[in-house]
């Protein structure tokens, strides 16, 4: 079976979004382009590792160009909000992540490859099995892959860490997540805190 690749080259949206209430959220990236939609699960520390390293690498391309690459330096204003276009289908959950910055024409390429479980009965076997999978660019597990210009990379780091701190707020003394009902805190020798 060949590989499956969903690409998006200059998606009209790449947003990263959530269903549920905080606490019991599932995070996804959604890619649109006319009446197709691709949207992929991955975890709440996924979805902030990724706004992160984008911001990082955005900032570093800005940094590099001294200021002649087409990259805005912060988000533009009109950032998208709303919310995933539904019905989410989820076509994989998301394994590893891969950035890239493609210099020749100005574009961040966000690759988001399928979890995939290997077997194997020592770590000689696993690492020989991951190797097999990394050169097997054919019948691999399938992609997302994104190519965005600089302002839609800044908008969607911007987005996606807003999503990621839009949860439970976190508690004052210990800084695990408060739900409604409170939490066991550690630092309270385990009294239960309210919200």
């Amino acid at each position: 079976m060949s590989r499956q690749v969903f690409l998006y080259d200059h998606p009209e949206r790449f947003v990263a979004g959530t269903v549920g209430l905080p606490g019991r959220r599932s995070f996804y990236l959604q890619a649109s382009a006319g009446s197709r939609v691709t949207s992929v699960a991955l975890e709440k520390t996924q979805v902030a590792a990724l706004a992160e390293r984008m911001d990082e690498l955005l900032d570093e391309v800005v940094r590099r160009s001294g200021g002649s690459a087409q990259v805005p330096a912060v988000a533009p204003s009109d950032t998208d909000t709303a919310p995933l276009d539904t019905p989410i289908e989820e076509e994989f959950r998301v394994g590893t992540m891969a950035l890239a910055w493609d210099g020749d024409e100005q574009l961040m390429i966000v690759e988001a490859q399928a979890l995939v479980e290997l077997d194997a009965e020592s770590e000689e076997d696993l690492a020989e099995a991951e190797e097999r999978l990394l050169q097997d660019e054919e019948n691999g597990p399938p992609m997302l892959r994104v190519r965005l210009t600089g302002a839609q990379a800044r908008a969607f780091a911007k987005r996606a860490l807003d999503v990621v701190n839009a949860g439970r707020p976190p508690c004052p003394l210990c800084s695990l997540p408060l739900d409604p009902e409170g939490h066991v805190c550690p630092r309270q020798n385990g009294y239960r805190r309210g919200a």
